[in-house]
């Protein structure tokens, strides 16, 4: 995980975290979120979702605003930040082709097992 929280940054989020009761469960409010796609990703499925770099794949998901250092450790507590996942800046596209940096949550080797 970065050192540093960016509360700035958006959270992109392409699993569990799509659905907004989930979400509001987690975080304690409701966090809205716009589609966007993550390029270069591929979204897979074991235990927990997952993403890995993939050439040539894309990931749906949404980008999430407005959140806030107590969101983002709720968030890291859910994703067993850093056991199961780390979060890390990628760069996504929203649906008018405008490009976000975000903050998003990658596995750790749980995942390469997985595939």
């Amino acid at each position: 995980m970065e050192s540093e929280v960016n509360p700035a940054l958006p959270l992109f989020v392409y699993g569990s975290l799509i659905d907004p009761i989930h979400r509001a469960e987690i975080l304690g409010h409701l966090a809205d979120g716009v589609p966007a796609i993550l390029h270069g990703y591929a979204r897979g499925r074991s235990r927990y979702w997952y993403i890995s770099r993939r050439e040539g794949t894309q990931t749906a998901g949404l980008v999430l605003t407005d959140l806030d250092a107590r969101d983002f450790a709720a968030l890291d507590r859910y994703e067993d930040v850093p056991t199961l996942y780390t979060r890390e800046q990628v760069e996504v596209a929203k649906m008018d082709g405008a490009l976000v940096r975000c903050w998003v949550y990658l596995p750790t080797a749980w995942a390469a097992a997985a595939e």
